[in-house]
């Protein structure tokens, strides 16, 4: 006869504290996602420059008007605080200086794919989903597409659509926010 196995859920200050004492470093690829500690996958040449293509492509569209946080946390609950490569949240004069942003504080988050897109997908969409984050993009760098999510409830999100090479995606809760599919995947 087995017994059944209980996993170890940690809250965010948990994990926090794990870094206080060394057991994680600073500099460890981990993410807290619903109580679980994930390692993320290394970020490849194709993941850093379409990252960095967006950022080019958002600032001055969003300057002045929202903070771009570049795969740093965003706080959804107690026990989930995932790293998005790229958060577009409301402007704060203080720059969440004092905590992290909270789904309140986000506009858009966009995820950049390559290896870890079934993850993303199955994992890290339903997750930014229950946690009410308005919008998510999801480039998937292999399928030269981009996935839109949109509308959010506790069972996923009501609208998604494919974006491809020659469509342009945009975000509603950022007036202005239009960018062209092909100079995200370059």
């Amino acid at each position: 006869m087995g017994t059944a196995q209980q996993r170890r859920l940690f809250t965010a200050d948990e994990y926090y504290r794990l870094a206080d004492v060394g057991i994680l470093r600073r500099d460890d690829r981990v993410e807290l996602l619903d109580g679980d500690i994930v390692e993320m996958t290394p970020i490849g040449i194709r993941h850093a420059a379409c990252v960095d293509r967006l950022l080019a492509l958002v600032q001055p569209r969003a300057t002045g008007r929202a903070i771009l946080r570049v795969q740093n946390p965003i706080r959804l609950s107690p026990h989930s605080e995932p790293q998005p490569d790229l958060s577009i949240l409301k402007a704060r004069a203080d720059f969440y200086a004092s905590a992290h942003p909270a789904p309140g504080d986000v506009l858009l988050v966009i995820e950049v794919a390559d290896s870890s897109l079934e993850f993303d997908r199955a994992v890290k969409v339903p997750l930014y989903a229950r946690s009410g984050i308005p919008e998510v993009w999801l480039v998937d760098l292999e399928g030269s597409r981009i996935e839109v999510f949109s509308q959010p409830t506790l069972d996923g999100y009501v609208r998604s659509h494919v974006a491809v090479p020659g469509e342009q995606v945009s975000c509603a809760a950022l007036p202005g926010l239009e960018l062209p599919v092909d100079e995200i995947l370059l």
